[in-house]
């Protein structure tokens, strides 16, 4: 991206750039999710939320020039953030849609109907945080991943911090609330005061998620990233709590993805585990913008450039 780029975000009109709801039904089951829609796209970004939140988590509230959303409109991209399954209007439906291949099929599903044979520009690229990098991943190691641009996670990783361990336990679903505030909100000047705790985004956690989160480190993220045969990019912020984010740490994650043509990974600084809401989410988009546009350029040369940690 160039310096030109903050320009443009700061010239549009955010609530001209305000994203719509929508929600489309996919074999029975309603999918919902905001919706950024431009007329001849560069790409779209399909976004994914982490736990205990929303689509909402990418138009931070009461920030526009925040949210990925209206950042990725004003750049000329398409972005969906999606009600993960089990969330938004799919909700009442959380244990039909637990079973992980049904979850990839309906956030695939729901993509092209909401699309419906609009300009797709040159491809998909899915941004993914927190406990949504799991769908994200999955997406990627799907068959159908194989024609993504490139797979983005952040707020995640292989081994919890000592103090998230202590906090979090063995589920998360059963740790102290003041706990989990700490690590997911701290330090507090990262964000604006407002949003602290979440309560503007929260949202009701589907069941199933337990044993996702669970999973996760252990077996799923290393058996699913060996799958992934597209570029990746992941992003550690600076002040991560829950997950380990030094240099051994990074190193580990890195060499999973053992299938994929690039792998970069890059520090946020002043960046906590809620990127796409501290006041650092406008340069962390830009820095994933920066790297789609890589992709796209690659594929357009049919090449992939090398990277790594």
């Amino acid at each position: 991206m160039t310096t030109t780029d903050s320009d443009l975000i700061a010239a549009a009109d955010p609530d001209s750039l305000a994203p719509a709801r929508r929600v489309v039904d996919v074999d029975g089951i309603p999918m919902s999710a905001l919706v950024a829609q431009v007329s001849r796209p560069r790409a779209v970004i399909v976004a994914l939320h982490g736990g205990a939140t929303s689509s909402a988590y990418f138009d931070c509230p009461g920030h526009p020039r925040y949210s990925l959303l209206r950042t990725g409109a004003a750049l000329g991209y398409t972005v969906i953030a999606l009600d993960r399954p089990g969330y938004g209007s799919s909700h009442p439906h959380a244990i039909d849609v637990a079973p992980a291949p049904r979850r990839v099929d309906l956030a695939y599903g729901a993509v092209d109907r909401l699309l419906d044979g609009s300009d797709r520009g040159k491809g998909l690229f899915v941004l993914s945080h927190s406990v949504g990098c799991e769908l994200g991943t999955r997406m990627a190691a799907d068959e159908r991943g194989r024609e993504l641009l490139g797979l983005e996670l952040s707020g995640t990783g292989r081994r919890h911090q000592d103090r998230a361990h202590d906090i979090l336990g063995s589920s998360e679903r059963n740790a102290a609330p003041a706990g989990v505030r700490e690590l997911l909100w701290t330090p507090e000047h990262l964000y604006p005061r407002a949003l602290l705790g979440g309560g503007p985004i929260a949202s009701a956690t589907p069941s199933y998620e337990t044993r996702v989160v669970g999973d996760w480190p252990r077996t799923t993220f290393p058996d699913l990233a060996a799958q992934v045969t597209i570029p990746v990019h992941f992003t550690a912020g600076e002040h991560e709590h829950v997950w380990r984010n030094d240099p051994e740490a990074l190193r580990a994650i890195a060499e999973l993805f053992t299938s994929t043509p690039r792998f970069e990974i890059v520090t946020q600084p002043d960046g906590g585990h809620n990127l796409s809401l501290g006041h650092t989410a406008a340069a962390y988009h830009l820095s994933v913008l920066s790297f789609l546009e890589e992709c796209i350029a690659g594929r357009r040369h049919g090449t992939e450039p090398e990277g790594g940690a």
